[in-house]
């Protein structure tokens, strides 16, 4: 991040990093494992013969209670496409209706859904509770809310009951901004301007303190009061992340600087860029090798595509994505969407001892793990940035890394010239160059690993005498102002000159020649 805002900071009005779109999911947990269920019909007095006759009186008499106060409002709609955009017949039906707060729509929809069933087993000729694909009716309530802006809830009718809960994090900063008197000028679902960036800032990190669980029952309760009566029984929702866009904005003073500069990122995300350094910056972990762990059952595909609001490149590891955009020539956005969280750590206690000791375990879906979520979301892009912030070169190769074909000298010694030809000096930028030190930097036993066959057997000289090569190298990209020291650590990061002199020289070395004389 601080090497993109040193290159283009003068042409960055703010920056802005929060969450976009978020969709919640509450998941009655007695209601979807069969186990649990079956012990949910004992507790209501249902036999598992009485179970079809007992799940369609339920759905029944939600059904009826949901559309009859709907169309009593005059809100409902039926939709029989359920591919119809339902925030926009939402918003027609409100600017119809003149409706500007509170309830604006409730649109009943047939769509695909995980249900509970009771089927017969051939094998021990019994009935048996399953958990199967299937349809039912869906109920969507949109809301115009004072103070988180357009958010829905979305609610299956049949059993589970399950229900999603959605809202635009930009569209909530939006109300934030207005109650707080700080001007702004908005644009779909980002900021090309803002009076007041810094304030902004601290209001989208307020919106990770909110009391979640709290908030999402209360929105649940005041979409449908008369759920819990229906099912003779309380069972309450524990509420996940099902989608959590994590975007960082970088809003341009000018269309034109930004039209300048878009191309060049989109050759760069799409030409240049290995699989090994997207899973880098998704935060995977790669060998020293470069090569992705062999565990890692997935690939990395990179597609670009013309949208409305501009052109976007998409990074798809597993079930995730990484995402830059264009919005509307104004705003450059980097957007990350974990979907897939198995293989990402949060500072946290275990579940079943929330007042022991915090230590680095798996990310959870559940709403408890948001703040440790936006946290992974921003180093994303932050190292994402960090690579962009290499695009924009305007002096010639042979000025930009004149100096590095020199001898120099460094406290008082003298440091030999850099052969970006040769293979050792080609392995050494490579190595220190890695998408994996953007954040932390890295240590004399990194590059160790890097730059020398591991080997566990190796004698205690043969390791210091690579300790000893490495630091001598160590020396040599200092003396070059290449890398710089962490300040009271033995970690280095590479200067925001040098991640331009090295990026420069790797580049022309993968080029090939006519694309030099082109360059020519």
């Amino acid at each position: 991040m601080k090497s993109f805002l040193h290159r283009f900071g003068a042409v960055v009005r703010g920056v802005l990093q929060g969450f976009d779109r978020l969709r919640f999911r509450g998941s009655k947990r007695l209601l979807c494992a069969p186990g649990g269920f079956f012990n949910f019909l004992a507790q209501v007095g249902v036999p598992l013969k009485g179970y079809k006759a007992f799940a369609k009186e339920t759905t029944v008499e939600v059904c009826k209670a949901i559309e009859t106060e709907a169309k009593q409002a005059g809100v409902y709609r039926y939709l029989n496409n359920s591919k119809e955009s339902k925030e926009e017949v939402a918003l027609q039906l409100a600017t119809e209706q003149k409706r500007s707060v509170g309830l604006i729509a409730v649109l009943g929809c047939v769509e695909p859904c995980r249900i509970m069933q009771v089927r017969g087993n051939r094998e021990t000729k019994k009935l048996e509770v399953s958990a199967e694909p299937g349809k039912c009716l869906h109920y969507y309530h949109y809301y115009l809310d004072p103070n988180y802006g357009l958010r829905y809830t979305r609610l299956q009718s049949w059993f589970p009951f399950t229900m999603h809960i959605g809202l635009n994090g930009r569209d909530w900063l939006g109300r934030q901004l207005l109650q707080a008197g700080i001007d702004f000028k908005k644009k779909d679902n980002c900021f090309p301007w803002v009076a007041d960036w810094q304030a902004a800032q601290r209001l989208l990190d307020e919106q990770l303190t909110m009391a979640w669980p709290a908030l999402l029952d209360g929105w649940a309760q005041a979409s449908h009061p008369e759920l819990e009566a229906v099912l003779a029984a309380a069972v309450p929702y524990y509420w996940s992340v099902q989608e959590g866009e994590y975007a960082t904005d970088f809003a341009f003073g000018s269309e034109a600087e930004l039209r300048r500069l878009y191309p060049r990122l989109v050759h760069y995300a799409t030409e240049l860029l290995r699989s090994t350094d997207v899973l880098r910056f998704m935060g995977y972990q790669v060998t020293t090798a470069g090569q992705p762990r062999r565990d890692f059952a997935g690939e990395v595909v990179t597609t670009i595509k013309e949208l409305a609001e501009g052109t976007c490149v998409k990074h798809r590891v597993l079930q995730n994505l990484l995402k830059l955009y264009d919005k509307f020539g104004i705003v450059l956005r980097l957007e990350n969407l974990l979907i897939n969280v198995r293989d990402f750590k949060v500072y946290r206690t275990k579940e079943n001892d929330p007042e022991g000791p915090m230590s680095y375990l798996r990310m959870r879906k559940g709403v408890a793990d948001i703040h440790g979520r936006a946290q992974v979301g921003r180093k994303i892009n932050e190292r994402y940035a960090e690579a962009l912030a290499t695009v924009e070169e305007k002096t010639p190769l042979g000025e930009l890394t004149a100096d590095l074909g020199q001898r120099t000298t460094w406290k008082g010694r003298t440091v030999r010239a850099l052969n970006p030809l040769a293979p050792e000096d080609v392995a050494l930028l490579e190595a220190v160059n890695r998408g994996a030190f953007l954040i932390s930097g890295f240590r004399n036993r990194d590059l160790r690993e890097l730059l020398f066959a591991a080997d566990p057997a190796a004698a205690p000289e043969a390791l210091r005498r690579q300790s000893g090569k490495v630091t001598r190298l160590l020396r040599l990209l200092r003396g070059h102002g290449l890398i710089r020291r962490v300040g009271k650590t033995y970690r280095y990061q590479v200067t925001a000159e040098g991640r331009a002199q090295i990026a420069a020289l790797l580049a022309a070395r993968n080029a090939n020649t006519q694309q030099l004389f082109k360059a020519a």
